[in-house]
């Protein structure tokens, strides 16, 4: 029985465990990647371990996130990041250089590698056969240190592209299409890999595309193979060299099957407020809208912005809307300049901004009160775009710019023919702004720099035998790390101060939970199914840790999420018997007791709600490693421990 191509790369990369989906696995990683939102956290971590230099193959911090720079905080964590860097070996993207997967596919990324990085999105790195997984900060700097990476291991879906995408039709309507079908949570504990003659028709930055919102089915990545046309990407970029052609074997058994004829694909939009509530384009109508945001590290590609330029080329944004665009890189950028492309977006009323995530995390460009706007992003949960009652709608760069022309939702098959839109024989490359680590033996010269807002690493104690806490929080299906931890202008700033970033925590939810939590001193939070989708921000777990919750019980996890709760001691169960979830209130008193040999030993515990006078059952279905961890109070702890 042949391999898939997930399974050749995990095989070349076992460290631990066996393939079989369900048992956990633990792989050695190539290449590690941050953003400055996560990084700071996890270059304070990573000291805090005491390697002197980073083991892997590569790793590079890119400053993408939190480039407003409306005070001290952002500009100071940047300077301590970059220090950081040249110090312990890690290779420092500087502000303006461009969004971390963008960059990391035109720079650095490697079919055939791992790669996990500290940002939800890190699998637009499948777009070039990379198996590159999204993590949170803490399991990064253990990578970086030389550590394993553990995950489940993950169910195979084959979803086989036939066909060939008619005009306009584009490869955010793909993935669009994949989350009609499988939902937000259809890819939990599996990896999507792409296969099929459609492959052939799609370029790399459309793959690219399609696997960075795999993230979005809350799969553990997604992947593309590496065949002619990644080498034709690659010798663009002038690393024909890192090149190599991988591919499943023809007698692969997979777990799945989805089935997908490009040439029946239409146009589709995500309606708010989720990734998987997709409709077409007709079944929406003409709809009016107030703003189009296009770029992000999902469709901000030099292939994307001459596909936006070419439809504005020559007309005038809509007076009733505010167009703006993020070309996702610097060289992306300078390639529009150089061709005039940059000069049509502009000419038609463009708003052009840097090249950064901006937008898509809630950093400025915030629709009007109730406003509708189409974005080219990958997420639309209520809130994130910082107007709370904001309409946002995920759709293609084509889809957005002939909106924005138009001032209503407008299918872009109206435009007429389209032209061949066929990536440069090469790319403008400058690397400049990527400052490389000093050599080793001159580490010891360079100063680490530490602004006023950087905290320390909350403390996590080790596991107690009974926990007796009230629910300090009761909250439905779908929580995402946005409801959790926001993101925005005003909070962005303080990821890496988290007592100051806690009294945002779950303020989306009810915004008195800080005080709540506090006062309580310890608590437990009662949740739905695919608890924590979204972000890999583990300040979802560093915030709720700090105000004392010691347990999450839920229906269901998503992967990431849980994880980070993991890492950071606190106990994530879930109910044997979904139907419990109904009869717990807020600020029940909820006991458990012998937890050490619970946790230790076995997969189920029992719960007594002292308030209602009922017992009920929770799972806690953790890995020995797992267990070993939450018993020392977390991944730190537990690294400490074990490497005496």
């Amino acid at each position: 029985m042949g391999l898939t191509l997930s399974q050749k790369i995990i095989k070349n990369h076992l460290v631990s465990g066996e393939m079989i989906p369900g048992q956990e696995i633990g792989i050695k990683i190539d290449q590690t990647l941050t953003q400055d939102a996560t990084g700071t956290m996890a270059y304070l971590e990573f000291e805090a371990m005491g390697v002197p230099r980073v083991k892997t193959e590569k790793s590079v911090a890119y400053i993408d996130h939190n480039t407003l720079q409306s005070g001290f905080e952002n500009a100071d964590d940047h300077r301590f990041i970059g220090s950081v860097c040249k110090k312990h070996g890690i290779y420092f993207s500087r502000p303006g250089n461009g969004i971390c997967h963008q960059v990391h596919l035109e720079r650095f990324g490697v079919p055939g590698k791992t790669l996990i990085g500290s940002d939800s999105h890190t699998p637009t790195g499948g777009g070039i056969g990379m198996l590159a997984i999204g993590a949170g900060g803490m399991d990064v700097a253990v990578a970086m240190g030389g550590g394993t990476y553990y995950i489940t291991c993950p169910k195979i879906v084959k979803v086989e592209l036939t066909g060939k995408l008619q005009p306009w039709v584009a490869a955010k309507d793909v993935i669009l299409e994949v989350l009609r079908r499988l939902s937000v949570k259809g890819g939990v504990g599996k990896i999507i890999e792409y296969t099929g003659e459609g492959v052939k028709t799609l370029s790399v930055p459309e793959r690219a595309t399609i696997t960075n919102m795999g993230a979005e089915l809350g799969a553990t990545t997604s992947i593309f193979p590496s065949d002619e046309t990644t080498r034709e990407f690659l010798k663009a970029q002038k690393r024909e060299q890192d090149f190599a052609p991988l591919e499943a074997d023809a007698d692969a058994v997979y777990d799945e099957v989805v089935e997908i004829n490009l040439s029946e694909l239409v146009p589709l939009a995500a309606c708010p407020h989720s990734p998987d509530n997709v409709k077409s384009v007709a079944e929406i109508g003409e709809m009016k809208i107030d703003q189009v945001c296009i770029g992000s590290c999902t469709n901000s590609s030099l292939l994307d912005m001459l596909k936006v330029a070419y439809i504005l080329k020559g007309k005038t944004v809509h007076p009733d809307v505010s167009l703006s665009i993020a070309p996702g890189s610097k060289q992306v950028l300078n390639m529009l300049a150089a061709c005039g492309a940059l000069s049509d977006m502009i000419d038609a009323g463009a708003r052009i901004l840097e090249s950064a995530c901006g937008p898509c995390i809630g950093m400025g460009q915030s629709p009007n009160s109730g406003g509708i706007s189409l974005r080219t992003f990958n997420r639309n949960f209520e809130g994130r775009s910082g107007t709370k009652d904001g309409q946002i709608y995920l759709v293609s760069p084509e889809l957005a710019a002939a909106s924005a022309l138009s001032g209503k939702l407008t299918d872009p098959r109206t435009l007429g023919d389209m032209p061949d839109f066929e990536l440069p024989e090469f790319f403008t490359i400058n690397d400049n702004m990527v400052v490389p680590p000093v050599d080793e033996e001159l580490m010891d010269t360079v100063e680490v720099l530490r602004g006023p807002n950087i905290k320390p690493f909350p403390v996590s104690e080790a596991m107690s035998d009974e926990i007796n806490a009230k629910c300090s929080l009761k909250v439905g299906d779908n929580i995402t790390t946005d409801h959790i931890m926001p993101a925005g202008a005003k909070i962005l700033p303080l990821r890496s101060n988290i007592p100051k970033i806690s009294e945002y925590c779950f303020a989306v939810c009810d915004e008195k939970f800080h005080d709540r939590a506090l006062e309580l001193g310890k608590s437990i939070i009662i949740g739905g199914s695919n608890y924590g989708q979204g972000s890999s921000r583990e300040h979802a777990a560093l915030a709720p840790l700090y105000l004392g919750v010691k347990a999450v019980i839920v229906k269901s996890f998503a992967r990431i999420h849980m994880a980070n709760l993991i890492n950071a001691g606190i106990i994530p169960m879930t109910f044997a018997n979904e139907a419990d979830y109904d009869k717990i209130d807020q600020m029940d008193e909820l006991k458990m007791t012998n937890l050490k040999s619970v946790i230790l030993k076995d997969n189920e515990l029992t719960v007594t709600n002292v308030t209602k006078g009922f017992d009920f059952k929770v799972k806690i279905d953790l890995s020995e490693r797992q267990r070993e961890m939450i018993k020392a109070g977390g991944l730190l702890n537990y690294t400490k421990e074990t490497s005496k």
